[in-house]
């Protein structure tokens, strides 16, 4: 069904939920996870609005990959880690095309309001890469 499923994620609890989405997802087709996460771009809009926001330095965004790791190694996977300078949607887009993914992954995070409108990262991705995408329902 779905060999590679990638997942974006930053800090953010409502990635936390993306995340597991993932790992459930790749454990029931006995896919390959790859999370990936941006560093050193500037994000979407307002800290509280973006929906994928990269982690200011490439030592932080490590420091958070090994600790989303761990959601997938209590269910038994042992994920592919990348760390990315770039923009949040334009690092997914080109990741999911570099290791041929079958599903992308990203919480819904930054599509309401105006955010909608002017675009966000779960809509550059649905509209960029050449794969099924996910979104996950992460609101609070």
């Amino acid at each position: 069904m779905f060999n590679t499923v990638l997942v974006g994620a930053d800090d953010s609890p409502t990635a936390r939920r993306a995340v597991e989405t993932a790992v459930e997802i790749a454990k029931m087709s006995s896919g390959q996870l790859h999370i990936v996460s941006a560093f050193g771009a500037k994000s979407y809009g307002a800290s509280s609005d973006t929906s994928f926001k990269p982690v200011a330095v490439e030592g932080d965004v490590d420091d958070l990959l090994q600790v989303l790791s761990f959601i997938a190694k209590k269910q038994g996977l042992e994920p592919v880690l990348h760390a990315v300078k770039g923009d949040a949607a334009d690092v997914m887009i080109k990741k999911a095309d570099e290791i041929s993914a079958d599903l992308v992954v990203v919480g819904n995070r930054g599509m309401k309001g105006v955010r909608r409108v002017l675009g966000s990262v779960p809509n550059s991705v649905v509209h960029g890469v050449n794969c099924s995408v996910l979104i996950v329902d992460t609101t609070e």
